[in-house]
């Protein structure tokens, strides 16, 4: 290669670096420009942001409560699956027998009983699953001389129950979406197995069912098949100022189950009689469709059936039985009213536990245990006293529900106040 040549390849290295240089001067120039124009909304996210660092977790919670949170949640998952084991164990062998005798599948056994019973149960028992954890963890820290180290470094009782409140938040927040909305459905496919391999018949009839439908009609069926959704014996009676304007008898009635809507039944062999003062005015055919405001769950009542509605369904049942004149609803409204008591109750039963165990003593947790469950199982016994209570002596359903987390709350605020400093 020439000297000509060389000069020439510097001469066109140069020019293009040169090109790269005076581009990545334009692009630095467009990007400031660009940055400038976003300053405005940038300000505004960091000012937004700033706020919402308020609710994150990381601000109020240190090493030492992921600690204590791991161990909360940990030990209550573990209560849950070991003493739900041992409970299937039980049931298995209780019902083993009739499944054979009524050949269950081992689908439906697993599928349709177990993976309900399982949710129902372990829902059921969560104050005494929470009761349990902080207990056995609490001690286990205690006599590890963990909480008399966290105490010594100047952490105050009071701060050292945040963890614990935050793991209650969950645990409470996760019980109620499952008694409101997901344990309901289940019920429904545990309690249909349980009619047909367990011998527990459901209620499938009802005779001489009368009810208000709306303000001013009254219905009336002699007797209701669930199974088929058929009423024999029909009649709907219309009233204006107390007096009957319209009267309506059908041979047989059926719901429509495939239809869109609510409240489609049609009517077969039927006879109207409107009035009108002196005149009567009287219409009747073979068939018809109409609304008219009952479904069937308004005429056929099973055991445990307010179990089977969700938290939404049960507040519309309520509020549309009261409507009516039923006086049929006081169990409906005391299981609406538990399932927001009972969430709540991991709080009062966690800061009860706290305050037993976190104090180092000899014996172990052996002690704390026993009093735990002894704790548990009588809230749970005062939940049932009161809902039986409620039905047939008539307390509010409100009151009913809550009387257990009110006497436990007193005892949590005796045990907080007597808790090591």
């Amino acid at each position: 290669m020439t000297k000509e040549d060389i000069i020439a390849k510097k001469e066109q290295l140069a020019s293009v670096l040169n090109r790269l240089r005076r581009q990545g001067k334009a692009c630095a120039i467009r990007w400031r420009r660009f940055v400038q124009k976003l300053a405005p909304l940038w300000a505004f996210l960091q000012k937004y942001f700033g706020w919402m660092r308020i609710l994150s977790p990381n601000r109020y919670l240190k090493t030492l409560d992921w600690y204590i949170i791991k161990k909360f949640i940990g030990t209550y998952f573990f209560s849950i699956i070991l003493i739900i084991s041992i409970s299937v164990v039980f049931d298995i062998n209780e019902n083993l027998a009739k499944f054979t005798e009524y050949h269950a599948p081992l689908k439906a056994i697993v599928f349709d009983y177990y993976a309900n019973f399982i949710p129902y149960f372990a829902n059921l028992f969560s104050p005494l699953f929470v009761f349990i954890a902080v207990i056995f963890f609490t001690s286990k820290l205690a006599g590890n001389s963990e909480i008399i180290a966290m105490l010594a470094a100047g952490v105050s009782f009071k701060r050292l129950l945040r963890p614990y409140m935050f793991s209650c938040v969950l645990i409470s927040i996760m019980s109620f979406y499952l008694s409101a909305y997901i344990i309901p459905h289940g019920t429904i496919v545990r309690m249909n197995f349980e009619s047909m391999y367990k011998n527990n018949k459901k209620n499938t009839a009802a005779d001489n069912v009368q009810l208000q439908v709306e303000e001013g009609v009254i219905a009336y069926i002699q007797h209701y098949d669930d199974r088929t959704k058929q009423g024999f014996g029909f009649s709907l009676d219309k009233f204006e100022n107390k007096k009957l304007v319209s009267h309506m008898t059908a041979q047989t009635i059926q719901y429509d189950t495939i239809s869109d809507s609510k409240y489609h039944w049609k009517v077969s062999s039927w006879k109207i009689r409107d009035m009108k003062g002196l005149k009567e005015k009287i219409t009747s055919g073979f068939q018809k469709d109409t609304l008219i405001q009952i479904e069937p769950t308004d005429l056929v009542y099973s055991k445990g059936q307010q179990e089977t509605f969700t938290s939404p369904e049960l507040k519309e049942y309520i509020s549309k039985q009261i409507n009516r004149g039923s006086g049929n609803v006081v169990q409906y409204e005391v299981e609406y009213y538990k399932r927001i008591a009972t969430s709540f109750a991991s709080f009062i039963l966690t800061i009860i536990g706290v305050s037993l165990s976190s104090r180092k003593r000899k014996g172990g947790m052996g002690m704390y245990l026993g009093i735990g469950l002894g704790l548990s199982f009588t809230y749970i016994l005062l939940q049932t006293i009161s809902a039986t209570f409620s039905v047939n002596v008539g307390w509010p359903p409100m009151l009913a529900a809550w009387i257990p987390n009110i006497l436990f709350a007193f005892i949590a605020y005796y045990c907080y106040r007597h808790a090591p400093s």
